[in-house]
């Protein structure tokens, strides 16, 4: 995958699931139903798409221990909100009604551990994970600190609530999309 490509469609497609899900929400409920699973699979795209751009984040930065442990945190983030959304989409395929995903849900939330990995700690380590990366690659100057300050608050604005992930993906957008125009290596580099 190319990782200048990723730095921009993950942003974008980071909008596309905060707009769809908005408007998913306006008769009060979200889900089940066409708009729950195309944002859920645009947001399932985005979080593939940012493992490369981790990846070469940490290559920007140096290489070094922190800067690997930082993309290693925020892979395994990756990994786990990819787990919450793939939840996400097949109880929202199965579902019959709102009430049914609910019920689903709190079936899901019960086996032991999946709370806290999949839904509470796990996916912070992705958000948590991208902000520590692009402060890095500020104080090494390799971006302007402009630059990570759009993806800081990016982070901060996710975590404020999930009506502002348009607002999180534009910030994302805006911070890391002027990497793609940076040469990207060979992986093996």
């Amino acid at each position: 995958m190319n990782a200048s490509f990723s730095f921009v469609v993950a942003p974008v497609l980071v909008v596309v699931y905060g707009v769809v899900r908005l408007l998913d929400g306006m008769d009060g409920e979200r889900g089940p139903g066409l708009a729950w699973t195309v944002g859920h699979l645009a947001f399932f795209g985005a979080l593939f798409l940012f493992v490369p751009v981790l990846w070469e984040m940490r290559r920007l930065a140096g290489r070094g221990v922190f800067a690997t442990a930082t993309a290693v945190c925020a892979t395994v983030g990756v990994v786990c909100a990819v787990v919450q959304i793939g939840i996400d989409l097949v109880v929202g395929a199965l579902a019959a009604d709102h009430d049914d995903m609910s019920r689903m849900f709190g079936e899901v939330q019960d086996v032991p551990g999946v709370e806290l990995a999949v839904y509470a700690v796990g996916p912070v380590l992705f958000f948590f994970g991208l902000l520590v990366a692009a402060c890095h690659l500020a104080v090494v100057r390799a971006v302007p600190a402009w630059q990570a300050g759009a993806v800081v608050l990016s982070v901060l604005a996710s975590f404020l609530g999930l009506d502002l992930l348009p607002v999180t993906g534009v910030l994302l957008l805006v911070g890391l999309a002027p990497l793609a125009r940076r040469p990207v290596l060979s992986a093996t580099a």
